[in-house]
């Protein structure tokens, strides 16, 4: 699998660009905002998405690992295919998109082309938990029973915070929540902080 590219910028169209490596030219699949930070006859690194099926292969090209991350976890929702994903992940930032499905806030979704409530509330309800847990592997319940500090601040680094950020933004939503508080409640509640501030 083509988990990265870097090459020169050989042509951009309205979807795509040409990335030229060794002599061969691979076309890229990419959204508007990574299209708008590349240029002809520059070097561009990429980070990949290599989709291959029985009647194709195409790559889909992101700036961040993040954006990667966030169309790989969209992917997995049946119903939305690769250009679907795309569209999302280039709609808004990516922290947006996580606090609008911890949110629920399925009118960020279906605001995306090709995007019905129908799909955005299986969006919704497939990966709230995925994001709530935001890759905190093996976080725990406190004695309480509820989410501790440092999941929240585990699950807050996951999704791109700088450990500063995650541990003011934690330590705030646990002074503010009960003390049973769910992991998602307490990562919406620091995600919400986070975007006042």
């Amino acid at each position: 699998m083509i988990a990265s590219i870097e090459g020169v910028v050989t042509s951009i169209a309205p979807d795509s660009a040409v990335l030229k490596v060794g002599g061969v030219g691979y076309r890229v699949w990419c959204g508007p905002n990574t299209l708008a930070a590349l240029t002809i006859g520059q070097t561009a690194e990429l980070h990949t998405h290599h989709l291959v099926r029985e009647d194709q292969q195409a790559l889909y090209g992101f700036r961040t690992p993040e954006e990667l991350a966030c169309f790989e976890l969209l992917t997995t929702v049946s119903g939305v295919g690769p250009k679907v994903g795309l569209a999302i992940v280039s709609s808004r930032p990516v922290t947006d998109l996580q606090l609008a499905i911890l949110q629920g806030d399925e009118a960020v979704l279906t605001a995306v082309s090709g995007v019905g409530k129908r799909l955005a509330g299986r969006i919704v309800l497939e990966l709230r938990e995925k994001v709530a847990a935001g890759g905190a592997i093996g976080a725990a319940a406190g004695p309480t029973g509820g989410a501790s500090g440092a999941d929240v601040v585990g699950a807050l680094q996951a999704l791109g915070y700088t450990p500063a950020e995650a541990r003011e933004a934690a330590r705030s939503a646990v002074a503010a929540l009960p003390a049973n508080a769910t992991l998602e409640d307490r990562v919406k509640a620091a995600l919400g902080l986070l975007r006042q501030g």
